[in-house]
């Protein structure tokens, strides 16, 4: 008998980061790490539980996990995109003993993104009839964002690089958009962490 949850939220750390020219994953930031970070943030929320989706450099990437509340899960399709990356968690939480109402999908290498913003997000989607709760970019939705379980076969047949941004374009019409004010900043170039780390600086 599968045991009634609430929220999950799945944090994708898979990708090569390319762009970075090394495992932006492990990158110092604080007192950890850029997934150590958001491990912190999410465990900080209202969520239930964490899943961290890891594919390139999962070995290494994996030794470097310290928080032990959360379950980590390979992407064997790493190199398919963020997409498979959704796919593999979401398949993790349908076949588990719990019961989800709702997960809430973030990224890694968004620094900025706290956990009383995504308190925001789960407190909309608890009180908000809509299916979908979507973090507000320039002319689109995009994360971090929560979906309604009945999104979660849709989730779970994503396949390509562009995540969870077609299900996004699919029901724009019907998501409640949420104002990150630059919080959403996510990093993918060495210029980008060092303006980053200097941002970062400023606020302690």
């Amino acid at each position: 008998m599968r045991k009634s949850g609430d929220i999950a939220i799945l944090i994708l750390a898979a990708g090569e980061s390319s762009r970075m020219g090394e495992p932006k994953q492990l990158l110092p930031w604080k007192d950890g790490t850029l997934l150590e970070n958001a491990i912190k943030t999410a465990k900080g929320s209202n969520a239930d539980d964490v899943c961290v989706i890891l594919g390139a450099n999962s070995r290494d990437i994996r030794a470097a996990i310290l928080e032990e509340e959360i379950v980590v899960l390979d992407n064997p399709n790493w190199k398919n995109g963020l997409g498979s990356s959704i796919s593999s968690g979401v398949t993790h939480l349908i076949e588990s003993d719990t019961y989800y109402s709702g997960l809430l999908i973030m990224l890694c290498d968004q620094p900025f993104i706290s956990s009383a913003y995504l308190n925001e997000i789960i407190r909309l989607f608890k009180e908000n009839e809509k299916k979908i709760v979507a973090t507000a970019y320039d002319n689109r939705a995009g994360v971090p964002a929560i979906f309604d379980v009945k999104h979660f076969q849709e989730l779970k047949g994503l396949n390509d690089d562009y995540g969870a941004k077609k299900i996004l374009e699919k029901y724009r019409e019907g998501i409640v958009m949420v104002d990150a004010h630059g919080k959403e900043l996510d990093l993918d170039t060495p210029e980008d962490y060092r303006t980053s780390l200097n941002r970062n600086s400023k606020h302690l």
